[in-house]
């Protein structure tokens, strides 16, 4: 049985969908203002485990992701710029043009480590309609108030407000008090815009749309409510984000959510923690901001990160350095040539004995709140489980990668050079006469050739350097 730590209850739960073997999944995606680094590719990677893992237990999942392309401002609180508008600004580019590159750059990344593409990639600005809905509903049920700035929804007229949190409504009032407030008109610090009018602050703003309360543009937080509704139903399943959403931007969604509908958003809430980089948050200033193309400059395999997020729980922080990525590089080649050398035997049999309880000990590790080091430690057991056939060894690391996904099935078979075979067989007769000096000038001949030697139990093993 799958079980998964739901946020909402605080503590691991057995998962089952509202419909039989069917899953509707949303991932909070990207605000496309900037490269995604890769903090963002670690929360990327853990979604992409638990879709893996939803469709290795039987689900079909229905998998839908955002792009945020207008709305996101600077601070949570509705205060600064459109992120979008921001950049477009500094870098002399229209906002729609800004969205599109590092929209597109964001499409690339998720494919060097690996991640299944989403089944709907809704764009923010292209719902605008669907969003112009839910606040009317919202407005029709009570929930919303206008200033002259925006549209905003009440959070003193929803209870539970912080049920995802566990905080007290008190102590929220607290810190909001404690940031400056945008709008002196607002009822309430914590309350939040729901659509921001293109006038005053805002005037400027080339991303505009006409509405029932005046032009504008809609806020970050309503944007997530009304694409994943508009595609999943005003009830799903499982809804993930960064541990940095816990606070305000998945409360606002549960909150502008459940008003409009009477009913329960979402059912599992899943949270990522954050990728620090020798031991401190990322940031430009600190010049420790990487992205795929400053691993790639290293020489170093963009699924090299992928395997070294997957050696942490998704739920703890991940401290990034190079030396941990080499690291990391290294298993990764040796997991490939380990899965080349047992190409030998390809007959396809069920797993019987050992290779079984390897494949189960592999289910009940992933399936405990996706605990990918565990799962790890369970494919290098296997691998190095000497009484396992090749056949088994082989049907367990393509089975197990279905999780990983680690590109194992696009490994090439090694084909050994006929030069380097006879040597090996030399070397072996050698070896029979114990002659091991000799024997030994052949090893170092073939290692002078690219291959080396290792001797096992019952046959000698040749791999590619």
């Amino acid at each position: 049985m799958l079980k998964l730590y739901n946020t909402l209850t605080r503590k691991k739960e057995i998962f089952k969908p509202l419909k039989d073997k069917k899953v509707g999944l949303y991932t909070c995606g990207p605000t496309v203002y900037n490269y995604a680094h890769i903090g963002n590719l670690k929360k990327y990677i853990g979604d992409d485990v638990l879709k893996r893992v939803l469709i290795y237990n039987g689900y079909k999942v229905t998998h839908v992701m955002n792009i945020t392309d207008v709305g996101h401002l600077v601070s949570d609180n509705d205060g600064g710029e459109d992120k979008i508008e921001k950049g477009a600004k500094e870098q002399g580019k229209t906002a729609w043009e800004l969205a599109r590159f590092f929209e597109d750059y964001f499409w690339k990344s998720l494919k060097e480590v690996g991640v299944l593409m989403p089944d709907v990639a809704p764009r923010a600005t292209e719902h605008i309609k669907e969003q112009i809905k839910l606040i009317e509903k919202l407005e029709k049920r009570g929930f919303t108030y206008k200033t002259q700035q925006a549209v905003y929804f009440d959070v003193g007229k929803f209870p539970n407000y912080t049920k995802l949190t566990g905080q007290k409504l008190e102590d929220k009032k607290i810190g909001a008090r404690e940031e400056t407030v945008v709008d002196k008109d607002k009822k309430n610090p914590y309350d939040f815009a729901l659509w921001f009018f293109a006038t005053g602050r805002f005037k400027n703003h080339t991303m505009r749309w006409p509405s029932p309360w005046g032009e504008g543009f809609p806020g970050w937080h309503l944007e997530c409510s009304a694409m994943s509704m508009k595609y999943l139903g005003d009830t799903f399943d499982i809804h993930t984000g960064g541990i940095d959403h816990l606070t305000v931007h998945h409360p606002n969604e549960i909150a502008q959510s459940e008003a409009a509908t009477g009913k329960q958003f979402v059912r599992f809430w899943i949270h990522h923690d954050f990728l620090l980089v020798d031991g401190e948050k990322m940031s430009k200033s600190k010049k420790n901001f990487y992205t795929i193309e400053d691993i790639k400059t290293r020489k170093l395999n963009p699924l090299a990160f992928r395997y070294f997020c997957l050696n942490s729980h998704y739920r703890s922080k991940l401290n990034f350095t190079w030396q941990g990525l080499e690291a990391a590089q290294n298993a990764l080649n040796n997991l490939y040539e380990d899965y080349r050398n047992i190409f030998s035997d390809t007959t396809k049999k069920k797993l019987v004995g050992k290779g079984e309880t390897y494949r189960r000990q592999f289910i009940d590790a992933i399936n405990d709140d996706l605990n990918t080091p565990q799962a790890l430690a369970i494919m290098w057991e296997a691998i190095k489980d000497e009484s396992l056939l090749a056949n088994d060894k082989k049907q367990l690391l393509l089975d197990f990668d279905k999780v990983f996904g680690l590109g194992l099935s696009k490994i090439k078979r090694l084909e050994i050079p006929a030069e380097i075979k006879k040597l090996a067989a030399q070397r072996e007769k050698l070896r029979r006469e114990k002659k091991w000096q000799e024997a030994d000038e052949i090893r170092k001949k073939i290692e002078g050739l690219g291959y080396k030697i290792e001797d096992a139990s019952e046959k000698t093993n040749i791999k590619k350097v």
